[in-house]
């Protein structure tokens, strides 16, 4: 009888170490994993988090893309340098910068002179928790609604979603379930390449993150001399306008950035013709 207890002890104790281990097991394939993680290359295109953030590495190809939510303090100085400068763009707007009337002229000369317009969503919501990304804020029936939101601000300007399906996220932040959810929408998530300042183009003096736009300059053409790729496929992000705050406007320096890029040897493509091609 001895025995048998203790044979049993032992079962018991050998089928309690194998759930344990099957616990943590399931917890590890559900856990948070680092963005660095999850980057990876899809044909020409590079994927994060289920969203297209660069287009081919081979080919010297540049999509500029602006977007806009609160301030357009920039835009027609910026759709003046584009024309001066015969380069192609892609512009991604919230449903408020497309229903704001002081924005309409602007908008309206975007899409007579072929730019690309697309969606930013329409509230400009944070999808998911900065801290740990696979967290969302929004349930899907939000996502969705507020997304549709936007093209309906948009139809107004003949900007209709068949036409116009790429969609960068608020924040430029999202999860693989953001990216999923545009994807059954029939869309395409995209963001901006990472590996430059560009993006910080917003930023204030009294952010932390602040940056000068002598600083983001730098840090493209230092990344372009400094890398085997270059800036070949690059999303190049940039703000149509920014906070009064900041009186460095980095798109006073934009005809200077086209000509030294040009100078590299790059083609400015609109977002839909760098990824189909």
């Amino acid at each position: 009888m001895f025995i048998n207890l203790k044979i049993l002890c032992v079962l018991f104790s050998s089928v309690l170490a194998i759930n344990i281990a099957m616990n943590k097991t399931s917890q590890s394939q559900t856990s948070y994993i680092p963005d660095v993680y999850s980057e990876t290359s899809k044909g020409e295109y590079t994927i994060k988090q289920g969203g297209i953030i660069r287009g081919s590495n081979v080919l010297k190809n540049i999509a500029l893309i602006f977007t806009g939510g609160d301030f357009n303090d920039g835009g027609d100085y910026i759709e003046k340098v584009l024309s001066k400068k015969n380069v192609k763009a892609s512009f991604f707007f919230t449903g408020d910068f497309y229903r704001c009337p002081d924005n309409k002229k602007l908008i309206k000369k975007l899409v007579k002179n072929g730019y690309y317009l697309g969606p930013h969503s329409d509230k400009h919501l944070l999808y998911c928790s900065w801290e740990k990304r696979d967290s969302l804020l929004i349930t899907k029936d939000k996502f969705i609604s507020d997304l549709l939101a936007n093209y309906e601000r948009m139809k107004p300007f003949g900007i209709i979603k068949e036409n116009a399906a790429y969609f960068m996220p608020p924040y430029e932040w999202y999860n693989d379930s953001i990216s999923t959810w545009t994807k059954e929408l029939g869309l395409t998530l995209i963001n901006f390449t990472p590996g430059t300042l560009s993006n910080a183009d917003y930023t204030i003096p009294s952010m932390k993150n602040y940056q000068t736009s002598e600083e983001i300059f730098n840090s493209i053409t230092d990344y372009e001399r400094n890398n085997p790729e270059g800036l070949n496929g690059f999303f190049l992000l940039l703000h149509i306008g920014t906070h009064p705050d900041r009186k460095d406007k980095f798109y006073f320096r934009l005809e200077e950035l086209i000509d030294f890029l040009e100078q590299r040897g790059y083609s400015f493509l609109r977002i839909d013709e760098m990824l189909n091609n």
